[in-house]
């Protein structure tokens, strides 16, 4: 069959319908799209087409800049099954646990440090409702306000550095992964703020949401050992970040010396066994597997929709909208905010981006900015229904009387924070773009 014969718009209806009718029989989505793109590989160019998808491949696993991506992973890993976590945690508690509210704005704090260490997002939502909503919940914490603390709390590595997320955004928009890491700390920090001014004010008003610790349980422990506890967990991020802003190392060579710096400190503290070493590692094959697959077949979809005049036809579309281009980027949200409602954003990046994104260099906008935008996005998406990742990391640890009506109902208040974050940065760009 000859499916150039449809044409460009109606072989684009086709390629999307395809992938969502192939998603709903429960496939991974790599094996979707890769389908997708070997039948219209050879549906439209036919059977020599076959370079056109091994060229693909090629480009896309010699990245150089790739090798990051499982570093962090596992440094990630090897944070989850140390103490260095749990140590980091306890050390807030003392710090912060006196002030109503004071637990769940140390879980947001201890969230936006270990996203700083690694990150990866998965693993810090499960350490989280492992170390504190129990603790929450023991201290008569609100039931909505603590799950939405360690769901969001946990969700802000898609934005802090050193993001997975805006690794991969300045991998397929070819821009400065540092200038992202930079663009992004002011965002992650002011979206930080509004979940902790948020958290304040509800137990400003009701002290009762977020009761304080008691005098007996502030001091069993002392100032000094709470600092001491936050010691290893900061000298991870200054090893990381500190190289990279120092100008010292790129961001695979920070990757990599973040993973030296985790076992060195495990090691120091009598932590590291063969058994955590070996469960990292099975723990990063794993989730680089997912990622590089999906990325494969993303390459091809993507490099043999644009030889279809599928960039072209989409570009034509978006720009031909009769409105200003604020409002052109605004439709872009919209359809990564629906996008991300049922797809990964890894998918979304890998599918979207590399038609997005000169669509963008084209309106004259920044594309440190957008990638910015892209990960509050993304962020977003990690929290809303009905795929909301970050509600099935907690519901995997969570007590068993919390369902998953439980966790979507606490989201809603911290969606619409992050809603607000997003029309903030897009309609003020210095906030992402200052820096940079």
């Amino acid at each position: 069959m000859d499916l150039s014969a449809i044409g460009i718009e109606y072989g684009s209806y086709l390629l999307v319908g395809a992938i969502f009718v192939l998603l709903l029989t429960g496939q991974p989505l790599a094996w979707v799209t890769g389908l997708v793109a070997l039948i219209f590989t050879f549906g439209w160019f036919g059977p020599m087409a076959l370079p056109l998808v091994t060229s693909r491949i090629f480009g896309f696993i010699t990245e150089y800049s790739l090798i990051a991506i499982p570093m962090f992973i596992l440094m990630a890993a090897l944070l989850d099954r140390s103490g260095i976590a749990k140590s980091l945690f306890n050390g807030m508690r003392i710090l912060a646990g006196r002030l109503p509210g004071g637990v769940a704005v140390q879980t947001l704090i201890v969230a936006i440090l270990m996203a700083a260490m690694s990150g990866v997002i998965g693993g810090e939502i499960v350490l989280l409702g492992i170390l504190a909503l129990p603790q929450m919940l023991r201290l008569g914490y609100d039931r909505k306000l603590s799950i939405g603390v360690v769901c969001a709390g946990g969700s802000l590595g898609t934005m802090m550095p050193p993001s997975i997320v805006l690794i991969i955004y300045g991998l397929v928009a070819n821009t400065s992964i540092a200038d992202l890491f930079i663009a992004a700390i002011a965002p992650a920090l002011l979206l930080l703020g509004f979940y902790v001014a948020y958290v304040l004010f509800l137990c400003w008003r009701n002290p009762q949401l977020g009761p304080p610790m008691s005098r007996e349980e502030a001091a069993e422990e002392s100032v000094f050992s709470a600092l001491r506890a936050l010691a290893a967990p900061l000298f991870i991020v200054f090893v990381v970040l500190g190289s990279i802003y120092g100008g010292i190392a790129s961001i695979t060579e920070a990757a990599a010396m973040g993973v030296s710096a985790v076992l060195i400190i495990a090691i120091l503290r009598r932590e590291l066994t063969f058994k955590m070493l070996q469960d990292s590692l099975v723990h990063t094959l794993e989730t680089c597997g997912m990622i590089i697959w999906i990325g494969i077949a993303a390459a091809v979809l993507v490099g043999v929709y644009n030889l279809m005049g599928g960039n072209r036809f989409v570009a034509q579309t978006i720009l031909g909208i009769d409105a200003a281009p604020v409002v052109i980027i605004m439709v872009m949200m919209l359809i990564l905010l629906v996008l991300g409602m049922f797809l990964d954003w890894i998918g979304i990046a890998l599918l979207t981006l590399p038609i997005f994104v000169p669509i963008v260099v084209q309106l004259g906008y920044d594309p440190i900015w957008f990638g910015i935008l892209f990960a509050v996005n993304m962020q977003v998406s990690y929290l809303t229904p009905p795929f909301g990742p970050a509600a099935f990391y907690l519901k995997s640890v969570a007590p068993k009387e919390i369902t998953l009506k439980h966790i979507y109902m606490a989201l809603l208040p911290f969606i619409a924070l992050q809603m607000i974050v997003l029309a903030t940065i897009l309609f003020f760009p210095p906030i992402a773009t200052w820096p940079v």
